[in-house]
Formats: structure tokens, sequence, C-alpha cells
């Protein structure tokens, strides 16, 4: 499969996740406990994972796995990364309210490739650069109300540790990316083994929070095994399909396209989602979404296309080269 065709779908799934959860919720709340999601979700890519390892266990050549412990042991990094960006994310929205924490979340395009090409060891050109800075500017544009509301005021006035809080969260957000990339892409393993070792670790720490959160709690709703499918519909278990299958295909990316790809394609996702509400939720657009959404599409086209599309230089013509040469000679003789 082609990695623009997974793009594209990541595009889709991720646009349906903040939709999905919005359906999901019955008079403005959620029936179930919204921590017992991303376990089941790590529990289905485990799964998903696990099936299509022993099906090309079944295949000769068998697929390459790595036992090492040397190897294994650099998995459940990313799922530590993550966790602390949790809690980070927890702790700046009580410094700022919700636009404001989007706004600053657009910070993890630039650190994503900054990171992208000092760890990674990958160059960017000075194009490819500008696109991913105008893809920054353009989702920040697009999530921007009008300077006369409540909440350009609310950016402008946050307290300085949201600010700083802010700028952590987006820093773990593109580190917890860019490390998985590394993994995926440190040795010839097969994908699903990779996948399984990365989702193992996954399910430990969410069974490992929901533990914690019952301790926290003092066992008041039950232990976390009782309350896992309690007040769950249809719509919960999409959000879990959802979720589950949008991390199997950012893996893929890791594999074999990279974190830009990924970057692009959650960040159309956003805009989507804002195009889709429109139709689900009554949403009214806004000047600013409509220009975020053509800056978004300039950075996409700026960033993919081939720099002869970008710099539209005519062709060279036959004699007009011949012309070139024979001056060049002409000179060399009268010299």
């Amino acid at each position: 499969m082609q990695w623009y065709m997974v793009a594209l779908l990541l595009t889709v799934l991720t646009s349906s996740q903040g939709v999905l959860t919005t359906l999901s919720q019955s008079n403005g709340r959620y029936d179930y406990d919204y921590a017992t999601v991303p376990f089941l979700a790590e529990v289905f890519k485990l799964f998903v994972s696990s099936l299509f390892l022993w099906k090309e266990s079944q295949k000769s050549p068998p697929p390459k796995v790595t036992t090492d412990w040397r190897t294994v042991r650099l998995y459940p990094i990313p799922s530590i990364i993550y966790l602390i960006h949790n809690n980070v994310q927890f702790t700046t929205l009580t410094y700022v309210d919700t636009s404001t924490y989007q706004i600053m979340g657009n910070l993890k395009i630039v650190t994503t490739g900054i990171l992208f090409r000092l760890f990674l060891k990958r160059k960017l050109s000075n194009l490819q650069w500008m696109a991913i800075i105008l893809l920054a500017v353009g989702t920040t544009t697009s999530q921007v109300k009008g300077c006369g509301e409540a909440s350009c005021e609310s950016l402008l006035s946050a307290p300085i540790q949201g600010y700083m809080l802010g700028i952590l969260s987006a820093c773990l957000s593109a580190l917890a990316g860019i490390y998985t990339e590394f993994l995926m892409k440190k040795n010839n393993d097969s994908l699903y083994w990779q996948n399984v070792q990365l989702y193992t670790f996954g399910a430990i720490f969410n069974m490992a929070r929901l533990v914690v959160d019952d301790f926290r709690g003092g066992f008041e709703k039950g232990p976390w095994w009782q309350r896992l499918f309690n007040g769950y519909s249809v719509t919960t278990w999409m959000v879990v399909i959802n979720l589950g299958s949008t991390g199997l295909l950012v893996s893929w990316l890791m594999k074999y396209a990279d974190n830009i790809v990924k970057v692009y394609s959650t960040s159309m996702a956003m805009l989507l989602t804002t195009i889709l509400s429109l139709y689900l939720f009554n949403f009214r657009p806004t000047l600013q979404l409509f220009l975020g959404i053509i800056v978004c599409m300039m950075s996409l086209h700026m960033y993919f296309a081939p720099p002869q599309m970008l710099v539209d230089l005519p062709p060279v013509v036959k004699s007009d080269l011949e012309s070139l040469v024979e001056v060049s000679s002409d000179r060399r003789t009268d010299s």
C-alpha cells in the first residue's frame, strides 16, 4: 500500500475521532469511564498485531524477529513519554483554557521538524521548512477566534507557567513520535513484531493508570475491571476501534514513511473535523477557518510537490543549448 493512501485513511479516521467521541456522550456527559477507552484501544492494537504476526509466521521465509533484551527494553520508553505528556496536558489545562491549549499545541508541528533534523539526521530543504512553518501558521489561524472575543484575551493573558507547560507538552509529543520512528526503523524486524512489543507495554502502562485511579478514588466506583464495559454503547466501541486503528496506521507510517507525513495527516484531520462539525453540530464557520484551510493546502503542496513544479522553470530547448555551447566556444577561441 502506498504511503499517501495510508496517510489519507489516517486523516479520515483521526478527523472522525472527535465526532465519534462527541456522539458517544449522553446529555452532554459520558456514561462510561473514559479512562478505559485508551486501555481497550491498546488491547485491540495488540490483538490485531499478534494476529498478523501469527499469519506472517506461517509464510516462508518467516519474518525477522529480534528477541534481544537490549532491543526489547527500548519499547517502554514511548509509553513513558506519553504518560508524562498526558500529565503535563492535564496540568497545562489548569493554567490555560482549551482554545489556548489547542493553539499552543500547534508548536508540535515545528518541534517535530526540528527533532526530525536533530535526532534522525534527516535534512529538509528550505522550501520544506517554509511549508512546515506555514502548516503551523495555518492550523493556528483556523483555531483563533475574533480578537474582540474573550478567547483572544485569554490567549494573551495566560500565566507564564501555562506557556512553559504548553511548550513542554508540544516537545514531549514530538519526541514520542520521533522516538517511535527511530524504533521502527532501527532494524529490519517485522512491523507486527515491533507493534506487539510497543502495544504490550502500552497496555501495561494504561492498566497501571487505571489501578492508580482506583487508589486515588478510594475504590468508590469499584475496581477498574468492573468499570471496563459499564455504559458502553455501539458508538463507544466505535471510538475504541477508531483509536486502535489510528494507532496501527501511525505505526505503519513510522515504519515506511516518516513523522512529517503523520504531522500533515493529523493537521489536515483537524481541519476536516471542523468542516464535519459544520453539518453535524451546527458549528458556525469563521473567516479565520477558511484562511487557515487555504494556508494549510498551500503548505501541503509546497512540501510534497516536486521542486521543478514549484519553481516552474521553462524547458531548455536543444537549439538554445547548442547556441550557448557555440557562444562559450567562441569566447574561449577569442581569449
